[in-house]
């Protein structure tokens, strides 16, 4: 990690490993919240579990850890949460929720671009807040919980989607791979790399694609009125 870069108390300590115990506990002693027709949705379970966390994040931090507290965020924001700490880091949460009967999920995370423009300034952690549940009856039993910035995430089990500037996803749910401390300055320039192979591929498909209707422009304008 760059020296002059602010170290985050809360990711560069235990701190977020006490954070992630204290949601698990307390999401599974939290009442049930589930009916027969929502159990089987997992878009309603993820949405009640953000819910349970938007209204309770802030006490679970604890009042030192967490100033300017918010939860109140339009559907395509880039944040579920987001906080500052005492330092002036400024955390901006994105609640991802993982079904794990469910083979196969792959999540998007932030666009490159916003990721890009928003680490411009090194006191901005974009943080992945995972929560992996199982259903037992109509209860929600919560497995693990993993709060971590982007950064700690292996570019293995990361890819690129091919949305606008290009969508960061996670693989698959059920396989991720975390580095503790892991310095961002390595990761973003891992993920230039990454899009470096990304956009030519691109570049290849459009080309073929720009193609295919040049010869059906062609054929159209060759048949009768």
């Amino acid at each position: 990690m760059d020296a002059q870069r602010p170290k985050s108390e809360l990711f560069y300590t235990d701190q977020y490993e006490q954070v992630q115990r204290k949601i698990k506990e307390f999401l599974n002693g939290h009442e049930e919240f589930l009916s027969a027709s929502t159990v089987n949705s997992t878009r309603a379970v993820g949405d009640a579990i953000q819910d349970i966390l938007a209204n309770s994040f802030e006490s679970l931090l604890g009042e030192k850890a967490c100033k300017n507290y918010s939860a109140q965020f339009a559907r395509r924001a880039m944040a579920d949460l987001a906080f500052e700490d005492p330092d002036g880091c400024y955390y901006v949460i994105d609640v991802k929720t993982h079904r794990l009967s469910t083979k196969f999920n792959m999540p998007n995370l932030t666009s490159v671009d916003r990721l890009a423009r928003f680490y411009e300034d090194d006191k901005n952690y974009f943080v992945i807040l995972m929560v992996a549940y199982d259903i037992e009856g109509l209860r929600v039993v919560i497995r693990e919980v993993r709060l971590v910035p982007i950064e700690f995430f292996g570019w293995d089990c990361l890819t690129i989607g091919a949305l606008g500037w290009g969508q960061i996803q996670i693989a698959n749910s059920n396989r991720v791979n975390i580095h503790p401390r892991y310095p961002r300055k390595n990761w973003m320039i891992e993920m230039c790399d990454v899009l470096m192979e990304f956009y030519p591929k691109e570049i290849v498909k459009i080309n073929a694609r720009i193609e295919r209707f040049r010869k059906l422009k062609e054929a159209w304008q060759g048949r009768p009125d």
